[in-house]
């Protein structure tokens, strides 16, 4: 089955985000907002990395696993489908087991209503 997410292409949609709601915990911040032109078939969603965490490789896997762990969220609990999401990690995905950054993303996720 083809994943149903969708990135953030625009310049103007990730300026529009970062003025819209914001949640953050230990391991992300999450930008989130209705965005005009957008589809409700899909999760728009983008995930953001900075340089200060690390070289590529570790950049990628922060971002493998936010993939991962998003994609087992529209399958197990109702992620909103309307909003469009923008997620920024922090240097402290590195360190910690995945499980203990799943359960966190989770509850997240599940905040937002």
């Amino acid at each position: 089955m083809k994943s149903k997410i969708l990135a953030l292409s625009k310049n103007a949609e990730f300026k529009n985000l970062l003025s819209k709601q914001k949640l953050t915990n230990k391991y992300v911040t999450i930008f989130f907002g209705s965005l005009n032109n957008k589809s409700n078939k899909k999760l728009n969603i983008s995930f953001v990395t900075k340089k200060k965490i690390g070289n590529a490789v570790k950049r990628n896997k922060i971002k493998r696993r936010l993939r991962c762990i998003v994609n087992d969220a529209v399958k197990k609990i109702s992620i909103k489908f309307d909003y469009s999401y923008l997620v920024i990690a922090k240097s402290t995905m590195l360190n910690n087991d995945y499980t203990n950054i799943k359960e966190t993303l989770f509850q997240s996720f599940k905040k937002i209503k």
